[in-house]
């Protein structure tokens, strides 16, 4: 799926949409996106050494977790209800390509369990167990 195709999926809009790309295997997804320089997030994170907050790569992990859930997205909006044992092993910058692999590990109703990881360059930069929540959207969402 490219972005325009992830948009028909994900709640999400620019600044916030931080996917370039995914696919679909079983229950792991397979996503991409690449550090363009120019974000919000990079402004003042740092002044002359940008770096992307641990906070934003747990929200790449989130949005390429929930494409996991897609097919009940038309109705609903996943939320966060749970991140466990984060470990963040390396800095992104500008030029890199953040490679995400989610895993749907459980699901109890509307609550689902991903593991996910984040590679940089072949290299683990973040990983986590994310637990996220469907919450039924408003009839006029």
């Amino acid at each position: 799926m490219n972005r325009e195709e992830l948009k028909a999926i994900l709640p999400h809009r620019e600044p916030m949409l931080l996917l370039d790309e995914s696919s679909q295997a079983g229950d792991t997804t397979y996503s991409k996106y690449t550090v363009r320089g120019d974000e919000y997030f990079l402004q003042g994170h740092f002044p002359g050494k940008p770096i992307v907050p641990g906070v934003i790569l747990c929200e790449i992990m989130a949005q390429a977790s929930s494409l996991l859930m897609s097919d009940l997205m038309s109705r609903s909006i996943p939320l966060y209800a749970g991140i466990d044992q984060v470990r963040f092993k390396r800095v992104v910058v500008p030029g890199d390509t953040v490679e995400v692999k989610a895993h749907l590990t459980d699901r109890r109703g509307n609550i689902f369990f991903v593991d996910a990881e984040a590679i940089v360059g072949g290299q683990m930069c973040c990983r986590g167990k994310l637990t996220f929540m469907l919450v039924e959207k408003e009839p006029s969402e």
